[in-house]
């Protein structure tokens, strides 16, 4: 089913969402989980309302402590099998060689490049055989995502939907929502980290800064994307 001929009205629930879009497509359904507090919450929304959701997660080399600890809590909690997937050493090994281990702080190029590397063509493994995955992306979080929609068709990855349930809510919300359900924490949101990717590409955020100011800080402010969600 096409995802234009699905309509979502305004203020259908995250739970809802994730229902329509499952049933839509009519086949196995992913969440790609960084174990930010919006994947945490969809796992928890999925959980609570008995959806049928697979959960996958890339392991870059080069995540935070704290990233694992929240894995390993959710595992525990919901009995969770999370899919690993990790990007091919020798494509790794052959960056690293020719570029340095840093070469992602030098051009815009060199970063998606090494996001390339790391975390697109894992995904595009991660993909194989799905019907849709499910991403914790909302509009107030960038520049670059304020068109999102709850519900779209991902051309980039064969034309499986892409189902972002939790578009609509407010940090406030988020962070309601988790408090509520007292739901694994990743200890860096306690140090002014409002996103959290790799750890050389992440920081705390200043006051007055928006969510994600702290990915690719060095970058341009619109183009705070590592190629996941390309559209």
């Amino acid at each position: 089913m096409h995802p234009d001929t699905i309509t979502i009205a305004p203020g259908t629930t995250p739970a809802e969402i994730l229902r329509i879009g499952i049933e839509a497509a009519r086949g196995p359904v992913s969440l790609a989980c960084s174990f930010s507090l919006e994947d945490v919450a969809i796992i928890d929304i999925a959980h609570r309302a008995g959806l049928p959701l697979g959960v996958f997660a890339i392991d870059t080399g080069r995540l935070n402590e704290e990233t694992y600890e929240v894995a390993d809590a959710l595992v525990e909690r919901y009995r969770l099998k999370v899919e690993w997937y990790f990007p091919h050493h020798e494509d790794v090994e052959a960056l690293e060689r020719t570029k340095g281990l840093f070469s992602f702080r030098e051009s815009t190029d060199n970063r998606k490049e090494c996001c390339q590397v790391r975390k697109v063509e894992p995904l595009s493994r991660a993909l194989k055989g799905l019907a849709g995955w499910v991403t914790g992306m909302r509009r107030e979080q960038s520049p670059s995502r304020t068109d999102l929609r709850a519900l779209e068709r991902d051309d980039l990855n064969g034309g499986i939907l892409k189902i972002n349930p939790l578009i609509d809510w407010t940090e406030e919300e988020l962070l309601a929502y988790t408090a509520e359900h007292r739901l694994p924490k990743n200890r860096l949101y306690s140090q002014g980290y409002r996103s959290i990717g790799c750890a050389p590409c992440t920081r705390a955020v200043r006051e007055g800064e928006e969510v994600r100011a702290g990915r690719w800080w060095w970058e341009d402010p619109d183009n705070k994307e590592c190629g996941l969600h390309r559209r």
